[in-house]
């Protein structure tokens, strides 16, 4: 089974392996990256390193895909984006995404989302996307709004997180409405 590489104009996503271990811990480790991720800052990077093997193994068990977001003028890596809980049987998945913070507000992460969103109607056949999302992240409320996504409600005490529960939106983006955007 191929790892699909992605391509967009300023991206590669490409399949996450051991050598990029060193930018996973570099971005995970800093707090304003995980402050909405559902898990604290990583301390040690044998903690990218399992994160790297579970996104192998998610994806073996086609469970997930996770690609590292790489810049194509400098090949660094500059964060991931990817479908987690992925259910091919029920055409459906929900979306993360993480970027380092010196990158944020370029729209690369619009780039990288949206090549995945296209890559899983078209080519996996999904018919829902789904993202959950702190309601203090409006940069990621603001990114999602502006690909179609359709607020459905707040789940409640969702996320434990820094010895805390958190209330959660869940968005979400039908193929139909996707596909209709993609006409304009």
């Amino acid at each position: 089974m191929t790892f699909p590489i992605l391509e967009t104009k300023r991206l590669k996503l490409i399949e996450l392996t051991h050598q990029h271990m060193n930018a996973v811990y570099e971005i995970l480790s800093l707090d304003e990256v995980t402050r909405f991720y559902g898990t604290s800052p990583f301390t040690l990077q044998a903690e990218a390193t399992r994160l790297i093997d579970m996104y192998h193994k998610h994806y073996l068990d086609k469970r997930g895909i996770r690609w590292g977001i790489k810049l194509r003028e400098n090949q660094r890596i500059i964060g991931t984006v990817g479908l987690n809980v992925l259910n091919l049987k029920n055409k459906r998945a929900e979306i993360g995404y993480e970027l380092h913070p010196a990158l944020w507000r370029q729209g690369f992460a619009a780039e990288a989302v949206s090549e995945v969103i296209r890559f899983s109607f078209e080519q996996l056949g999904l018919y829902r996307i789904g993202a959950i999302v702190y309601p203090e992240n409006i940069a990621s409320l603001s990114l999602l709004d502006k690909l179609g996504f359709r607020h459905e409600g707040l789940l409640r005490g969702y996320m434990f997180q820094e010895e805390q529960f958190h209330d959660t939106f869940m968005l979400s983006l039908l193929k139909p409405e996707w596909e209709k955007s993609q006409e304009k």
